[in-house]
């Protein structure tokens, strides 16, 4: 019987099995109660073992039935699938009979040096040729009597090892040399099938080896119009897929090992297992006789007992109306449950899914009522401490935001600080030996500032510190870096910049730096700036080096008598 996996169909059969059971009463308040009442109303139920005797006996029909589909589905593949390799065979014993395998495999068998450089090709666009022709053939490969491959359709040949002695027969019989089995340079099935290759005087000179893709067999396993219904596969001796008549767009997996051992212990009988679809079907297997291969055909287990079912319920309508009023009662009582559970996992699902504003309303007074109230209440709870929640990441943010930046800039002119520049600095050398791109350093201090400073205060210097911070930051691009050094020196890196740009740039800022006048008192301050620049180079091996040549080109901006821009290449 269908499985009962509904609490609406559970209800349904609670109540044919409750007819014992007395009246305890109309309170309706619980759901308890709501069972015990519906439970005494079901003692109205008939007996049905006629009923559940009657589908046994249908059951018991339908197996019989389906199974023997399944042996006419199994037989009719594997008349198809012998039909299919003597066809095969018959194209290999064609190919093999032509005159352009005969005269490569004569060249290499009299070792004629003339012609074994002629032929090999010829044959490979030869077998090309035929190949290209028959569908079912992926590879065709000529070998001599000693097993060496001659030429090949394929770029890399499988190959195959040859009998030490053929059959009598064997001009007009092949042999499978390989089994099926699932062919990784192809990623599709095949089986390999050799037929001699005779001279013109019948001396045997080698094989044709025909490699066999047997997806091309797939349209042939069942008839659309003469096979019962199914599907059929094919299955190696590790149970694993090799074609199957599967309906377009579903998968096949992997046959579980118990059950290919159970079907191979009983070829011919059916039995219920999960299929290769990964739903349940009743199939059977059985054995292909010219090599180790399994034919397994199976139904959908659901679409075989559609009929049963129906039947069932027909005759469940006839056992009385009784059966139909309880089972409505059922219904009802079963959506009274389940409408409201079904509405509580909703907002539970939603919840677990982040959503909070997740409201409901309790309109019933009995355990579904309470336990929404109950929900209402945590989803208020949860709602308060993820706003909290959130608020203290976002202020967690802001700080973390604020304390990054202040690691890494200068307080007083917002510029980059000493630390920041050596990984700025360290970052471009790096770059540069990676990708031979330069960069340029600029290193400036202003011009007696420790006299500007004594004479009209620190503040006043702090001030002009600003303010030549401010034309560093203008005079720059935007991918460009600018950082205070210490005291008042200043530090620009020039990205993918050569040491005449880095000149113009040096100048533009003294000229701008020159312009700028601060008062202090009666008295106007004039402000300037030395400027020392360099390039890197490929023997500087480390930040220190750079900005030790760096600080040189500035002493002799300094020594040179200030107010000027100095650069060393």
């Amino acid at each position: 019987m269908a499985l009962l996996k509904s609490i609406k169909s559970k209800l349904v059969v609670f109540a044919t099995v409750a007819s014992l059971i007395p009246s305890l009463g109309l309170g309706l308040k619980s759901i308890k109660s709501k069972l015990v009442v519906f439970a005494t109303l079901a003692t109205l139920i008939p007996s049905l073992g006629l009923g559940l005797l009657t589908f046994r006996q249908s059951e018991a029909q339908t197996n019989a039935n389906v199974t023997r589909e399944l042996r006419a589905l199994t037989d009719y593949a594997g008349r198809e699938m012998e039909f299919w390799l003597d066809r095969r065979a018959h194209e290999a014993h064609v190919t093999a009979a032509s005159g352009a395998v005969i005269e490569a495999l004569s060249a290499s068998y009299q070792r004629r040096a003339d012609m074994l450089a002629k032929y090999p090709g010829a044959l490979a666009r030869y077998l090309q040729s035929v190949q290209g022709k028959l569908d079912a053939i992926r590879e065709l490969t000529v070998m001599n009597a000693s097993g060496k491959i001659i030429a090949s359709s394929a770029e890399k040949p499988a190959g195959a090892t040859l009998p030490d002695e053929w059959p009598q027969n064997s001009v007009t019989e092949g042999l499978v040399i390989t089994p099926p089995h699932w062919n990784e340079q192809y990623n599709t099935a095949t089986l390999s099938v050799a037929v001699p290759v005779l001279s013109y005087d019948n001396v045997l000179m080698g094989a044709l080896v025909a490699v066999l893709d047997l997806r091309n067999l797939q349209p042939h396993l069942k008839s659309s119009s003469t096979s019962p219904p199914g599907e059929v596969f094919l299955l190696d001796p590790d149970g694993r897929v090799l074609i199957g008549t599967l309906a377009e767009g579903e998968t096949m997996a992997q046959l579980d090992g118990p059950s290919l051992r159970e079907l191979l212990a009983r070829p011919g009988e059916s039995m219920f297992f999960k299929g290769l679809t990964r739903r349940e079907v009743i199939g059977l297997a059985d054995v292909f006789h010219e090599f180790p291969l399994t034919i397994l055909a199976e139904r959908d287990r659901a679409a075989v007992y559609g009929d049963w079912i129906e039947l069932r319920n027909m005759l469940l309508i006839l056992v009385g109306m009784l059966v139909l009023i309880v089972a409505a009662a059922a219904f009802q009582m079963g959506r009274s449950i389940v409408v409201p559970l079904q509405r509580l996992m909703r907002a539970a699902d939603r919840i677990a899914d982040g959503d909070l504003e997740v409201r409901l309303s309790a309109t019933r007074n009995d355990e579904i009522g309470h336990l929404t109230k109950v929900f209402d209440q945590m989803a208020d709870r949860l709602r308060r401490n993820h706003a909290e929640i959130m608020a203290a990441h976002e202020a967690m943010q802001q700080q973390n935001r604020m304390l990054e930046k202040l690691s890494i800039t200068d307080s007083l002119t917002g510029l980059y600080n000493r630390n920041k520049l050596d990984a700025i600095l360290a970052d471009q050398l790096a770059r540069f030996r990676r990708t031979q791109r330069p960069f340029a350093l600029l290193m400036l201090d202003i011009d007696h500032f420790k006299t500007l400073n004594d004479t009209y205060g620190h503040i006043t210097g702090d001030k002009i510190l600003a303010k030549v911070a401010q034309i560093l930051l203008q005079s720059i691009r935007s991918i460009d870096y600018a950082a205070r050094y210490g005291g008042d020196e200043f530090i620009i890196i020039l990205v993918e910049t050569y040491i005449d740009q880095a000149v113009k740039t040096a100048e533009r800022i003294r000229t701008h730096v020159e312009k700028l006048t601060y008062p202090a008192g009666k008295s106007t301050i004039s402000i300037t700036v030395s400027i020392g620049a360099v390039e890197c180079r490929s023997d500087d091996s480390t930040t220190t080096a750079v900005f030790s040549r760096a600080d040189n080109a500035l002493y002799e901006a300094k020594r040179a008598g200030r107010n000027q821009a100095y650069f060393s290449r």
